[in-house]
């Protein structure tokens, strides 16, 4: 496993062995998120993201897997949000589900009403913490560590600063501004001073992590030095935690993300907030 969506507690079974129980859950990154703006999936508030959690079931003592269905996408959101809220008892299935069905595991299935009850809870208590209203008091605490999460404001004063690596997780014709963006109506290019390291440069064919001295080599052949501070990006702030996580691999455990990503950039005025191609414009 990589340093969850999969719910783990200890229990026993039999008078001194511990067997380990997995409750499968469904962590919707779209329902709990920021109610506030019209970013998608934005990371919600410290109120909202306890409330979300405890109607999941999950405590502070829990230890939390997380997985996906493509194997290496969305999974390494969860665990960025859990570390960002102060949740370390967190993993990433490496390969994600495709692997674990792929290796001969069992594939449950009776609890998938629970997991859909669950989830709504999750949702609804989102909405509650939004709308100011109490709800059953939250049993998860959180603790917010700020250096895991850069603004707009702090990307475009380091553009002029450059006292950060700015690295960008989407493939590179997006970067670069040939290929279209999936959400419509966004525009292709990027951050000035950018540099780019494709999120699927992170895992290998069957959608594991590289080993770290493969990882340390795509970031230092983007020309980036792993000496000196990076901040992460990407279209909105999914993938670029896929390059968190390997980064994290490496040693690099404080990296933060841009979580407005180039969804937000992109959309503001280019002259305060200019938008680089492989045309130069």
């Amino acid at each position: 496993m990589l340093p969850g969506t999969c719910h783990t507690r200890a229990g026993t079974h039999g008078k001194n062995t511990r067997w380990p129980i997995f409750l499968a859950l469904y962590f919707d990154i779209d329902g709990i998120s920021d109610r506030t703006t019209h970013l998608p999936h934005m990371l919600p508030s410290e109120e909202a993201f306890a409330a979300a959690v405890s109607a999941l079931g999950i405590s502070n003592h829990d230890k939390v897997i997380v997985y996906d269905g493509k194997g290496f996408y969305s999974a390494p959101r969860v665990w960025w949000m859990f570390r960002i809220l102060g949740h370390d008892k967190v993993w990433v299935l490496d390969g994600g589900f495709p692997q674990w069905q792929a290796s001969g595991f069992n594939i449950g299935s009776s609890c998938l009403d629970d997991a859909v009850l669950k989830s709504r809870a999750a949702n609804s208590a989102v909405e509650t913490a939004y709308n100011g209203e109490l709800a059953n008091a939250a049993t998860f605490q959180t603790e917010f560590r700020h250096q895991l999460l850069w603004t707009l404001e702090k990307v475009k004063h380091n553009v002029a600063a450059k006292a950060h690596q700015v690295v960008d997780a989407r493939v590179k014709g997006r970067f670069d501004g040939v290929m279209p963006e999936p959400r419509e109506g966004v525009r292709s290019g990027h951050i000035p001073g950018t540099k780019c390291v494709p999120f699927p440069e992170m895992s290998d064919g069957a959608q594991t992590l590289l080993p770290a001295d493969e990882i340390s080599k795509k970031f230092e052949q983007a020309g980036i030095s792993l000496a000196d501070p990076i901040v992460l990006t990407c279209a909105s702030g999914v993938t670029a935690c896929i390059l968190a996580l390997g980064l994290y691999r490496i040693g690099k455990h404080d990296v933060p993300v841009y979580d407005g990503s180039w969804t937000e950039w992109e959309a503001l005025p280019d002259n305060d907030y200019p938008i680089v191609t492989s045309a130069g414009s």
